[in-house]
């Protein structure tokens, strides 16, 4: 599954943009450098019941923004995504 696709999925489950969860994580002061992982980890756990895959890819874009490694981009792997650049928008304000 690709990064982008488990922002859709977590979206599809929560009904919340990965946007939204940057403004929330924002709210809780958990988008501070210094905020471990396992802490944002948690929260998510706690309030919106996400796994620990699904979690730490909140995690990377609270942390990341909307960039990812470009080794993953056109790899062809199971993991492969058509961009460097997630979209966290929402699904269906996504560009065709």
């Amino acid at each position: 599954m690709s990064f982008q696709a488990y922002l859709d999925n977590i979206e599809d489950k929560t009904g919340l943009t990965p946007r939204q969860f940057i403004a929330l994580a924002q709210e809780k002061g958990f988008d501070d450098p210094s905020t471990k992982a396992g802490v944002i980890v948690d929260w998510l756990k706690a309030d919106f019941d996400l796994g620990r895959g699904h979690a730490m890819a909140i995690v990377h874009i609270i942390k990341n923004g909307e960039k990812i490694d470009t080794k993953h981009v056109g790899s062809g792997t199971a993991h492969s995504d058509a961009s460097d650049t997630l979209w966290l928008d929402g699904k269906q304000n996504r560009p065709a």
